[in-house]
């Protein structure tokens, strides 16, 4: 056990504890958490500073309301109903298709407007909100996801997480859903974590459930070699994220759409340590680099350009 814990320290790779003490206290003050964990807020925020996010059909905030859901998806087919203050995602709720009185999942099963009703009083609960607190639920776009991850993604929605670091783009992978996975996008729920290189956006080694992988589960489609469009736009709409919510420690979670481009999710505080599985390789160097660099002015194009850069750098080291 000694001998692994080396070889991964060695490695770079951060645990869990050293990013809580040397990362996420000293760089995220708790009074800026609320921009993050609540969605609605981080849409607000990205919206007032020109950064796309999926439009905001309506928003749900009593059991009144909740009755009356239908008024939000007049005139929409598909739909996205989600917590407001959500993790993980837990209690998202995807509609691909809308038959007379029912709704169609993802998965294709049918639901009645009296289980939508259900599903968002279970939300204004705090079911599936951070600390069980009451919470809001959000009715909104759904992504058409971008017809590259058509092989390599089982039905749901793809996203790529990028850890920014001190406003800087530090590392990326892209989440692909599954069949064991519902079509989540989520790692603990059996998706599949494929690094990207930060230089050039070409996807690299993949995991799923802690393996390694070279093949999607579902599709036995290679998951290296695979170039992620709009490459340049994503980085540096990872990097203006810091201006939205100064969190020096920072996850960005983006989806690109087939008709709208790259779109943020949601961000968050407290990103999790899979990418550094996914990409095969630890974060502490990267993160070395960004605090040897002379940050002070630049803005997000510059910190875009310094990403590439060290990436290029820790490739050559490696």
């Amino acid at each position: 056990m000694i001998g692994r814990i080396r070889k991964l320290m060695d490695a770079g790779v951060i645990g869990i504890n050293s990013r809580n003490r040397s990362y996420i206290m000293p760089r995220n003050p708790r009074r800026l958490y609320a921009l993050v964990d609540d969605k609605v807020q981080t849409k607000k925020l990205a919206e007032a500073a020109g950064i796309a996010v999926p439009e905001l059909y309506g928003l749900v905030n009593s059991v009144r309301t909740a009755r009356e859901f239908h008024r939000f998806i007049e005139g929409h087919d598909d739909f996205v109903i989600k917590p407001a203050r959500g993790s993980g995602g837990k209690g998202i709720l995807l509609i691909t298709e809308r038959r007379r009185e029912v709704c169609i999942k993802g998965d294709g099963t049918a639901l009645q407007s009296s289980e939508i009703e259900h599903h968002i009083q279970n939300i204004l609960g705090g079911i599936y909100s951070l600390g069980g607190h009451p919470d809001q639920a959000i009715i909104e776009y759904r992504v058409k996801f971008d017809p590259v991850f058509e092989k390599i993604s089982y039905r749901g929605v793809p996203d790529i997480r990028l850890l920014v670091y001190r406003g800087v783009p530090a590392m990326a992978m892209l989440r692909l859903p599954t069949r064991s996975s519902d079509g989540r996008a989520n790692l603990h729920q059996g998706a599949v974590g494929v690094g990207i290189d930060m230089a050039t956006g070409v996807t690299t080694s993949a995991v799923c459930r802690d393996r390694r992988i070279i093949e999607h589960p579902d599709f036995g489609t290679v998951l290296s070699g695979h170039e992620i469009p709009h490459w340049e736009d994503l980085l540096l709409l990872a990097a203006r994220c810091q201006e939205l919510a100064p969190l020096g420690y920072l996850g960005v979670d983006v989806v690109l759409d087939a008709d709208l481009g790259p779109l943020i999710l949601e961000l968050n505080a407290r990103p999790g340590l899979a990418i550094q599985i996914a990409n095969g390789r630890g974060l502490r160097g990267t993160f070395s680099a960004i605090d040897a660099a002379d940050l002070s002015g630049l803005d997000p194009i510059q910190r875009t350009a310094l990403s590439r850069k060290i990436a290029i750098e820790q490739k050559d080291v490696g």
